[in-house]
């Protein structure tokens, strides 16, 4: 027997995610400050009463925002990691890539990224959210030496906020010596 999808649920489903999506957009605008039901509504071109039915409270429509976007990278770094491994790579010009990426033409998502991070500093309530992708990126890279391994992860962070305040974003050439050094064996 065939099992019917349900078409409420799937609807449902995609407007959370138009509305997740908006809410990014609304922060790469404009900052965490900008984000009401209202401004991510019109954003995502949907009734005020779908934001407030999906999401009861801004904290978790922000939640909801941190955990996409740790998702989403997670899933890019897993790909990123296979296409290292099949070419026999330690992955520095795969990661200086990726940051490029991130510091270019993704330079506002990025922006984002850190400002919902940032503000779960301050909102402990935000902080598991802002914990999941280091959790997802640790069980998805194999590592003998869990030091080296919190040293390189800061120093992506690093490069990452040192390269948003920069005037012009660094290209991956310039970062890969960078990378190479955090990812050599000590």
């Amino acid at each position: 027997m065939k099992r019917q999808t349900d078409g409420r649920k799937a609807r449902g489903e995609k407007r959370r995610a138009e509305i997740i999506d908006a809410t990014l957009r609304v922060i790469e605008r404009d900052g965490v400050a900008g984000v009401t039901h209202r401004t991510v509504a019109a954003e995502a071109g949907v009734p005020l009463t779908s934001t407030t039915y999906h999401f009861d409270s801004l904290d978790d429509l922000l939640i909801a925002t941190l955990i996409s976007c740790a998702r989403d990278m997670a899933t890019e770094v897993y790909w990123m990691i296979d296409r290292a491994r099949s070419r026999g790579s330690r992955g520095a010009e795969e990661v200086a890539s990726l940051l490029a990426e991130a510091l270019g033409p993704q330079r506002g998502r990025t922006m984002a990224e850190y400002e919902l991070y940032l503000l779960a500093a301050r909102r402990p309530e935000l902080r598991p959210a802002a914990r999941r992708w280091l959790d997802v990126l640790t069980s998805m890279v194999r590592h003998d030496d869990e030091v080296a391994f919190r040293v390189f992860l800061a120093g992506i962070d690093g490069l990452l906020v040192q390269g948003l305040i920069d005037d012009e974003p660094p290209s991956a050439e310039e970062l890969r010596p960078v990378v190479d050094y955090l990812l050599k064996p000590r």
